[in-house]
């Protein structure tokens, strides 16, 4: 076993850091040894900048590191939470000097999308003339929320979420590490992996925990699991990590349909001096990118537990807010809106194609002698409320971006879509 895998000192997840690339997980795509993105990079002895997108303890500080070592740059990282423009002038001045002198600079940005547009524009020219090469991390859709002009000096690329496989083998290398197993029986080993849900630095913080039990104790069941980490949660910090930990708790327990742990942990929130509004902002997101249209109603819920809590303010608009945390969780879930809005987002980028000429207004008499609003059918006007004509630009195939699952309201969305999509089908042969 590498001596760099498993070094002997400080916390568990910092001691099970991977020291090379080879040792990170789930990330084939983007290091596998003939295809992956930064494996391409790498032979070549070039790194570009780059904006690596995914989620929590998926493993971007780690591999932005090795990227560093492996090209023998320097490794500069700051957070965009705890960071400012004077912090910036001082890696970019630093940066420029150790530039004069031959070595170059991998500047880590940890949180890049919590910077301002004008901290964002402050990255350009050093990004521009080579003097930094920038590599953020983000777990924020970077579309929304990076400004074009750096989003086109950098390459994006998707940090995946580790699958359970993964998680099992780093509470292998943990047990490794330690030299004793973890007291878990089979059905609390897997409870263990789906409660961090593709997280791997709060895999090993809980394994960290449970390795602080007295040697010799009797493994423990899922159930005893669930009870021993209500107790030995750390403190929360609502500046840092643990601000992060209890949100995506909360988070991933409403998209489990538990309203017992949503509330448990909206609780833990709120006794750790969370902004309330901050959480009622993330149940509107909740609403609109995991309930969906699966219940529509969802997205008027969490709205209007925002607005009861600024109107009564704490503590009693609080208790709004807990309704929502109820509701999201006992909701019908659908991500289809969401990951059809990725798909459409993705091919709108992909070139500048027009709306086919018959749904084009005329307003001209050029224009109507160009075809605009040619053949153009009135749904109204049409049996049954529906033309059946194609609405996508001309030279694009069809594609079916919203494919609801069924669940809820969607049920009834995903019956008209397929008798809309027959009544096209019949038109079009007609």
């Amino acid at each position: 076993m590498s001596e760099g895998l498993f070094p002997r000192e400080g916390p568990l997840a910092d001691a099970l850091r991977p020291a090379s690339l080879d040792e990170v997980l789930g990330q084939e795509a983007l290091l596998g040894a003939e295809s992956g993105a930064l494996r391409v990079m790498l032979d070549a002895g070039k790194l570009s900048s780059l904006i690596l997108w995914g989620p929590p303890g998926s493993g971007k500080t780690t591999i932005a590191r090795l990227l560093a070592g492996e090209l023998g740059v320097r490794f500069v990282q700051i957070s965009a939470v705890f960071s400012g423009v004077s912090d910036l002038r001082k890696v970019f001045d630093e940066a420029q000097h150790h530039r004069g002198a031959g070595a170059g600079t991998v500047l880590f940005v940890d949180e890049i999308h919590r910077f301002n547009r004008a901290q964002q524009d402050s990255f350009l020219p050093y990004v521009e003339d080579g003097t930094i090469v920038l590599i953020g991390a983000t777990t924020e859709n970077p579309s929304f929320e990076l400004i074009n002009a750096l989003l086109s000096r950098c390459r994006v690329l998707e940090v995946r979420r580790l699958g359970e496989e993964h998680l099992e083998e780093l509470l292998r290398r943990a047990e490794v590490h330690v030299g004793r197993p973890l007291p878990l029986e089979d059905g609390a080993r897997a409870y263990l992996a789906g409660l961090c849900d593709g997280d791997g630095r709060y895999v090993l913080n809980l394994a960290e925990a449970l390795f602080g039990l007295p040697e010799g104790s009797p493994p423990l069941s899922a159930e005893m699991l669930g009870e021993f980490l209500q107790r030995r949660v750390p403190l929360y910090d609502k500046s840092q990590e643990g601000h992060y930990n209890l949100i995506s708790a909360l988070h991933k327990s409403m998209r489990g349909s538990d309203p017992d742990a949503a509330l448990y942990w909206f609780a833990r929130m709120l006794r750790g001096g969370e902004d309330p509004r901050y959480i009622a902002r993330r149940l509107v997101r909740f609403a609109v990118e995991d309930v969906g249209l699966a219940d529509a109603r969802a997205l008027g819920h969490a709205v209007a537990a925002w607005e009861a809590y600024e109107r009564l303010g704490s503590p009693e608009g609080e208790l709004a807010l807990a309704n929502a945390v109820v509701l999201m969780a006992t909701a019908e879930k659908s991500n289809a809106v969401y990951v059809g809005f990725k798909e459409a987002w993705g091919a709108a980028g992909d070139g500048s194609l027009m709306p086919p000429r018959h749904i084009l207004n005329a307003p001209t008499g050029l224009m109507r002698d160009l075809g605009y609003g040619e053949g153009y059918l009135y749904d109204h006007d049409e049996e049954g409320g529906f033309s059946g004509q194609d609405y996508f630009p001309e030279g694009m195939e069809r594609r079916d971006f919203y494919r609801p699952g069924g669940a809820g309201d969607e049920g009834e969305i995903k019956a008209r879509l397929e008798r809309w999509r027959a009544l096209r089908r019949e038109k079009k042969t007609d």
